[in-house]
């Protein structure tokens, strides 16, 4: 059977890979926590675990590809969305195959993990199904808030339509005041953004790390939790208790 990435391309590997290279934190944590002795480098913004003992190869916009090459890897993992399109196509020109992810819902993210596990040949591991278990949960509605949520300022950049991280607050009751947007992250001015009547702010700490004296002075008199970017954006072993803590963050 011919494995393919989210995006529908064939995996072109001869062999299980041992030599894997991950431009992706999520997915960098997953496998460390699942098949740790397959990664040989990962991202500079790889932070779990905290312990990970491998080769760095820079950011995962700008990546150094000399240093995968001489990894030897013979799989890199990649995403659609946080790395580039021209980094792929270098690496898969240069002979190495590369999976890319692209999940933009919950149950995506479940499919997508599986379907990478089955791509690294190793055992799909308890963690996902413990995932999938705690999200199966009926969706919140006592956050039923008209939420706006920044991923960065100067400029505004919000959730828009289509994400991962606007899945997981929907399935906790939150309402994405720019989910209908036509952009998956709108740029929207200040003023646009206080004009959409948010009667809540989320603010979480990554991409941009938003503080309680960094963010919240924009928004006089509404509401702002601050939650886990980790948790609210990455797909992996934090998954397992992203629930329980964004509702805790989120019950202001």
């Amino acid at each position: 059977m011919t494995l393919t990435d989210d995006l529908g391309t064939p995996l072109e590997s001869a062999a299980p890979p041992t030599r894997v290279v991950s431009l992706v934190p999520s997915l960098t944590e997953a496998v460390a926590a699942s098949a740790p002795g397959l990664l040989v480098g990962a991202t500079d913004y790889c932070t779990h675990p905290s312990d990970l003992d491998v080769r760095r190869v820079g950011g995962t916009k700008w990546p150094s590809l000399d240093a995968v090459l001489a990894l030897g890897s013979d799989l890199v993992l990649a995403n659609a969305e946080e790395n580039r399109r021209e980094d792929v196509a270098a690496l898969r020109a240069a002979g190495v195959p590369v999976w890319v992810t692209y999940p933009r819902t919950l149950d995506e993210a479940f499919v997508s993990l599986r379907r990478m596990f089955a791509a690294l040949e190793t055992t799909v591991p308890a963690w996902l199904d413990e995932a999938k278990t705690a999200w199966a949960e009926p969706r919140r509605t006592r956050y039923a808030r008209r939420a706006v949520i920044p991923v960065w300022r100067r400029p505004w950049v919000v959730l828009g339509s289509g994400t991962f991280a606007g899945d997981v607050l929907t399935r906790l009751g939150v309402t994405n005041l720019y989910a209908d947007a036509d952009e998956r992250y709108p740029r929207p001015s200040l003023d646009q953004i206080r004009a959409a009547g948010p009667d809540l702010v989320v603010l979480p700490d990554e991409p941009y790390a938003f503080s309680s004296d960094d963010g919240p002075e924009s928004f006089p008199g509404v509401g702002c939790a601050f939650v886990s970017g980790r948790h609210l954006t990455w797909y992996g072993p934090s998954l397992v208790e992203a629930r329980s803590l964004l509702e805790r963050q989120l019950a202001m």
